[in-house]
């Protein structure tokens, strides 16, 4: 049994971890998924998102960027990491199951206290932002 939590937003990847407002939860057995759900994390905020996800028994996150923080609190929480990945979410998830997902081990955004969009969009990111829009993925 494994359970899979992406960021999620009108079916898509969000690609910000910290400002994640919902997770689509999958439920995994014999490498199918055999339930999905969709979480509202009530406005937590970075830190408590790992905690978050764990009170779930998530033990696989798929998301887009996210800062060193955030990545520490999930492998703190023993939560497996597969950051810098864009598009469908549904996708993602069977990608994962058949071992051909396409991600980033190092995906980091380390700008927190700025407005990260804005940021990454005038070129604040210096190339280490690894999320969709940003101009330096």
């Amino acid at each position: 049994m494994m359970k899979i939590a992406i960021p999620y937003e009108n079916g898509q990847i969000f690609q910000h971890f910290g400002h994640t407002e919902q997770f689509k939860l999958y439920t995994v057995d014999a490498g199918k998924v055999t339930q999905t759900e969709l979480e509202p994390t009530l406005g937590s905020g970075h830190g408590a998102l790992a905690q978050f996800l764990k009170e779930r028994k998530v033990d696989t996150l798929i998301c887009g960027g996210i800062g060193g923080g955030a990545k520490q609190a999930l492998a703190d929480a023993g939560i497996r990491l597969f950051g810098g990945v864009a598009g469908d979410a549904d996708a993602a998830v069977e990608a994962l199951l058949k071992d051909n997902l396409h991600y980033d081990e190092n995906a980091q955004c380390d700008h927190h206290g700025h407005d990260h969009e804005e940021h990454c969009m005038t070129g604040g990111c210096g190339g280490s932002c690894s999320h969709e829009g940003c101009g330096h993925e």
